[in-house]
């Protein structure tokens, strides 16, 4: 029986491979939910949704409502035992991937390749954002620093004065260098 921790390290190796230039993020909070691992790609953030042999479907209704706000694509990847039923219960743009338990180790396979969510939200994704993050956007478009204003403030002002295509391109650069060691200076 393969378990979420079973599956993570060998699912990045294999998204890995499949897009190249990646950043992951694991346990990413979004809306009401938590994405089990997030990819940061030159097009655009990937969901991915693990539901293990020892899972449920029990959260996944709302995990999928706040996945197809935040990410431009979204997989359901899944043991075995859900592999004969995601299909009933993910959007028909979501990819599934299905993970078997291999003599060498765990295979992968793209059950249905994902398309575009329709009701992903630049804002909501900017959302993700950190305050330092959203200050070097505001830096980089030569806007007024605003030191003193709160994250939501600011993302609202940088969706405001940036072109939107623009926008989600540095959002992706300022994810693709991320640093985690901030909090360690604080």
């Amino acid at each position: 029986m393969l378990r979420d921790a079973d599956i993570r390290d060998d699912l990045c190796d294999y998204f890995e491979q499949k897009y190249g230039k990646v950043r992951f993020f694991e346990e990413l909070t979004m809306g009401k939910s938590r994405a089990d691992i997030v990819l940061v790609t030159e097009d655009g953030l990937i969901g991915a949704e693990i539901k293990s042999d020892a899972d449920t479907y029990e959260r996944l209704s709302r995990q999928v409502k706040d996945y197809d706000r935040f990410f431009d694509y979204n997989y359901a990847v899944v043991g075995g035992s859900h592999g004969a039923h995601i299909e009933e219960h993910v959007p028909d743009h979501w990819g599934i991937i299905t993970v078997e338990e291999e003599e060498g180790g765990l295979d992968f396979y793209e059950l249905r390749k994902p398309g575009k969510s329709p009701k992903v939200k630049l804002t909501n994704q900017m959302g993700l954002l950190w305050k330092r993050e959203l200050a070097v956007l505001q830096e980089k478009n030569g806007l007024y620093k605003y030191s003193d204003k709160s994250r939501m403030f600011r993302k609202k002002y940088l969706m405001e004065k940036v072109d939107k295509e623009l926008l989600k391109e540095q959002m992706l650069e300022v994810l693709f260098d991320r640093d985690y060691s901030i909090f360690e200076e604080e």
